[in-house]
This record gives structure tokens, sequence and C-alpha cells, in this order.
């Protein structure tokens, strides 16, 4: 069994969808049911969503639940090397800035929201 620091270091997918209704941005762990969270802004939702998940691991620790490793994920850095035109490079940057996080973590944040988007439409078809 691995220990609480172990599993937060495990590449867990992170699902980001923004909440029309009631504002804010919805996190979870589709590996890790019922592990979810939410915030204000991308970067409280990204924050709270590290304490959502390592809130669960210890609890999943201490009740001696089985805890689902991330699948699939070895043959993946998590980097790759992206080109695009300037403007958009400088509308990213801009728009990271407003929002008050780094633009890595504001591109992720939009590559997740499309994916989770992308993922929704497949399922209902």
């Amino acid at each position: 069994m691995r220990t609480l620091d172990e599993y937060m270091a495990l590449p867990y997918k992170m699902e980001i969808v923004e909440d029309k209704e009631d504002g804010g941005f919805v996190v979870s762990f589709p590996d890790l049911p019922g592990c979810l969270t939410c915030g204000d802004t991308i970067e409280q939702a990204l924050s709270n969503a590290e304490d959502a998940k390592r809130t669960w691991l210890e609890a999943a620790l201490e009740e001696g639940y089985a805890i689902k490793e991330p699948q699939g994920q070895e043959e993946y850095s998590g980097q790759f090397k992206l080109r695009m035109p300037r403007s958009l490079h400088k509308a990213l940057s801009e728009h990271s800035k407003q929002e008050g996080i780094s633009m890595n973590q504001y591109c992720v944040y939009l590559l997740s929201r499309n994916d989770a988007i992308n993922t929704s439409t497949t399922k209902r078809n």
C-alpha cells in the first residue's frame, strides 16, 4: 500500500467544468469517486482540488478502502510542445493574468474544459 504522499504524487485525471448556473468552476477526479470541489475562480478551484484530493485520500487510507490508481498514463509525460500564432499567445497570456494564474494553468483549464465538453457530448450520442 502506498503512503498519502505517494498517492498525492500520482497523475490523477482532473476535470474542470464551468458552472454556468451558479458561477464558478467545479473540479472532480474521475478515478476518485465522489472527490469533487468548486471555486469562484479557476485558481481557487485548483487550490481547493488539491485539498479535496488530499482529504479524500486520507479518509480512504484511514478506512482501508481500495484506492484506484490512474491507469494507462505511464507512456505520457504530461508535456508537449505547441506552436501557436503570436496573437493567440498574447490573448492567452492576458487572460491568465486576469485570472491570476500562470498561462500553463490557464491552458490546462481550457483544455480540460474542452475535453470534458467533448466527453459529455460523446457519451450522449
